[in-house]
């Protein structure tokens, strides 16, 4: 383990946004990834960003192929991944000229020289090298031969071949940065001795790596101090940082505890969702039953099979696995069982932007189904709080006896914050509807007179036996009907059902002001853009802008009405192209309802919502 300089005294920050980019194979995701967990033990604040191109290995050198991984760490309270870049570290000409717009003039670029060959800058289509064109003079450019610092640094290393040698450069890199920002390499290093414990030669390797670049960072002048970013004042508690998957994940675990039931998940890998996935597997000491299937239809159909016979289950998907999934989604509802759809939102249509992120995949998760076939719909916010909505759906579920759809997004469930570790037993109860013996008068469809569930015979038990399938049921016995009144009637207590949900969900809140001439309305993954930008608003002075976050998108919470019409002007601001606020233009009358939108497969920015917010209210 190596720290700073005892006797150096480093410049005190509040808060600092850092960019690692290269290509797909130059291991930006890991050094990001380090770089963000020693920071979050260190006690700081984080936000991340992950950003890696759709193919498994892009062309080398393309600039279509750059991978790159934001962190933005502060001793206050951190929100979002941050917009203009302190410091990017780019190991590729490509990397160099897809990100040089983030970076704020002035502050820092770290370049692997070795990389700025005639080859590389022909693609990634410079007409000369920006090193020496004089292009790069409002930045402090440090130039640095990474690759051969590298090979110096292992040279008496025996067994590693150049690509295994040439590999470890990222490293260098990370040393670096973190002697610039005062970190310790202390958690790097047992991280290299847990995973590669088998082998002791890549140990070496990247620990003689993460050194050298460490020392040598020490011993630069173009670097005459680094920084240091105190610990941020947070609630009392354990905290572990903590990627939105992961999240969800665990609040599926917690919830199936709560229950008392196994958890089964039935799903097909699609990008950026499958990490859910990888992360149940690894709980089958818990009752996980994870079963991957063949399709989309085939994941989502074992899970309304394992429903019917009892367990909590969900199946998990990304924006075309939910289009295949319509049809079971719809006999679900029909059954009238407990069923948690996951959607990891991404850029669309069709195959789109399979590792970007999007919202725009709200009307399909509300109408995406033939006939009248409501579910609950809610979305998390934070990579954190997908542990809160996971639990939170499977209460829904479980209570209400409809499925419901959890949305996520690529940005959210890739990203990574601080998380304080929650216990089972601080979380709120969840009950089911499950009948444990036949009573005389039971029926299949006897309903809650509050919630309009039916109850939930779980087959096998006996004096509950009963039919289910597709086709309309009779509302008592549950056997087929083709009766006109009772198609009607079903369909509307169907309905009906999924309003009452209302009488179960918080009210929506505003921050920042309960009237005024704005209110700033996001909903999902977009929440930490949106409540930083009307923050920094609110802290220069604009005291009549409000906001106000929606997690709960079918049933509306109640007050939603009277929430919004103490605001002069609403403005819904949302990664796509105003689903959001064609929903409530649906659902509420007497709003002129704004909208403010971006299809990049990128979050919002800081600046371009504060600009749009300042050119509504002045």
């Amino acid at each position: 383990m190596i720290t700073a300089k005892k006797n150096h005294q480093p410049e005190v920050l509040e808060a600092v946004v850092i960019r690692f980019v290269g290509d797909s194979g130059d291991g930006m995701q890991l050094t990001g990834t380090q770089f963000s967990d020693t920071s979050a033990m260190f006690g700081n604040d984080i936000a991340t960003f992950p950003n890696y191109p759709s193919e498994i290995r892009a062309p080398q050198g393309s600039l279509y192929g750059v991978s790159g991984f934001q962190v933005h760490i502060g001793s206050v309270e951190v929100s979002t991944p941050g917009d203009n870049v302190d410091l990017l570290v780019a190991m590729n000409p490509a990397g160099l000229k897809t990100n040089l717009h983030a970076v704020k003039p002035g502050h820092t670029i770290i370049v692997d020289t070795d990389a700025f060959t005639k080859k590389n800058l022909e693609k990634a289509q410079y007409e000369s090298n920006p090193l020496e064109d004089g292009s790069l003079e409002n930045y402090r450019v440090i130039e640095v031969a990474m690759t051969s610092l590298t090979k110096e640094a292992l040279k008496d290393v025996e067994g590693l071949d150049n690509k295994s040698i040439t590999r470890s450069k990222n490293m260098f890199a990370l040393g670096m940065v973190y002697w610039m920002y005062d970190r310790s390499t202390e958690h790097t290093i047992n991280f290299f001795n847990k995973k590669f414990k088998s082998k002791p030669q890549i140990i070496e390797a990247n620990t003689k790596v993460l050194n050298a670049g460490f020392y040598f960072a020490e011993t630069l002048e173009l670097i005459p101090n680094s920084y240091t970013i105190s610990p941020a004042k947070m609630k009392a508690g354990t905290y572990r940082i903590i990627m939105g998957n992961t999240a969800t994940a665990w609040g599926f675990l917690a919830a199936a505890e709560k229950s008392g039931l196994e958890l089964f998940l039935g799903s097909y890998p699609i990008t950026p969702a499958t990490d859910i996935l990888h992360e149940l597997v690894k709980h089958k000491h818990f009752g996980v039953k994870a079963f991957q299937a063949e399709d989309e239809i085939a994941g989502i159909t074992s899970a309304i099979g394992a429903s019917f016979a009892g367990d909590l289950a969900i199946t998990t998907t990304s924006g075309p696995g939910l289009a295949l999934k319509g049809e079971a989604l719809g006999l679900a509802m029909m059954l009238e069982l407990p069923l948690v759809v996951v959607n990891v939102q991404r850029g669309g249509p069709s195959t789109g932007l399979p590792t970007k992120t999007e919202q725009s995949d709200l009307l399909q998760a509300l109408y995406g189904r033939n006939g009248e076939s409501p579910v609950i719909v809610i979305a998390a916010s934070t990579p954190s709080n997908c542990f809160n909505f996971a639990y939170e759906a499977a209460k829904l579920t479980l209570e209400h006896m409809t499925p419901v759809i959890l949305l996520t997004d690529g940005y959210i469930a890739n990203g990574s914050a601080p998380w304080k570790i929650k216990s089972v037993s601080e979380m709120p109860e969840i009950k089911n509807n499950i009948v444990k013996e036949a009573s005389e008068n039971w029926h299949p469809y006897d309903r809650d007179e509050d919630t309009l569930a039916r109850n939930w015979a779980i087959p096998g038990t006996e004096g509950l036996e009963h039919r289910v399938g597709g086709l309309e049921k009779d509302r008592v016995t549950g056997n087929v009907s083709y009766v006109p009144d009772n198609h009607e009637y079903m369909t509307k207590i169907r309905a009906e059902k999924i309003k009452r949900v209302q009488n179960y969900i918080p009210d929506l809140e505003t921050e920042f002001a309960d009237s005024g001439d704005l209110l700033v309305i996001g909903w999902g993954g977009t929440y930490g853009s949106l409540h930083s930008a009307v923050k920094q608003l609110n802290e220069e002075g604009y005291k009549n802008i409000g906001f106000a976050h929606f997690n709960y998108i079918n049933p509306l919470p109640k007050n939603t009405s009277e929430v919004l019409g103490k605001f002069k002007k609403i403005i819904v601001c949302e990664l796509n192209n105003g689903q959001f606020a064609k929903v409530l233009r649906m659902n509420l009358e007497g709003f002129n309802v704004l909208q403010f939108n971006k299809v990049q497969g990128l979050p919002f920015g800081n600046n371009e919502l504060i600009q749009k917010f300042k050119q509504l209210v002045d």
